[in-house]
């Protein structure tokens, strides 16, 4: 009896701060295109796994349910910004054959990846787009809970 009322009551326990969430989840574009999927994933609230915004949309879920929710894209990927997108001399790419659409990587000041699309070539300058390739688009995420579990009582903040 015992060990069956601790069961319910981990089935009890709502996604929020200081909980661990298995789950299973897909990223479609709203028109239906299938961008990724994961068959089982375990996480902490707050850890960076996932994106604030699919975080949020799952605050109260609980385990062995499912759902499907709309992420606009300021809560996702967030807006693509112009700061992002950069002229460079196309004499940087003469080891590549340049074609609109290809993912380029360049390294930051720290030292990290950081892809960009060539969005267009010019005689003298390539365009290079660094902002995320699911900026300014609308998701839909659908989530099926597998199991939370409340880890800590601390507020996770970013």
């Amino acid at each position: 009896y015992k060990f069956g009322r601790a069961q319910k009551l981990m089935q009890d326990v709502p996604i929020g701060p200081g909980t661990r969430v298995t789950l299973k989840f897909s990223l479609s574009l709203l028109e239906g295109e299938l961008i990724d999927e994961t068959p089982s994933a375990t996480f902490d609230v707050g850890d960076g796994s996932l994106l604030p915004g699919f975080e949020s949309a799952m605050f109260g879920m609980k385990a062995g349910e499912s759902a499907s929710h709309e992420i606009a894209a300021k809560h996702g990927f967030g807006e693509p910004n112009e700061d992002n997108v950069h002229k460079m001399k196309r004499i940087n790419f003469n080891d590549l054959d340049l074609a609109e659409g290809l993912v380029v990587s360049f390294k930051d000041g720290e030292g990290n990846e950081l892809p960009g699309v060539v969005k267009d070539i010019g005689e003298e300058l390539v365009v290079v787009d660094f902002n995320h390739p699911l900026a300014g688009k609308d998701l839909l995420f659908d989530v099926e809970i597998f199991s939370v579990e409340q880890i800590s009582d601390e507020i996770v903040r970013g």
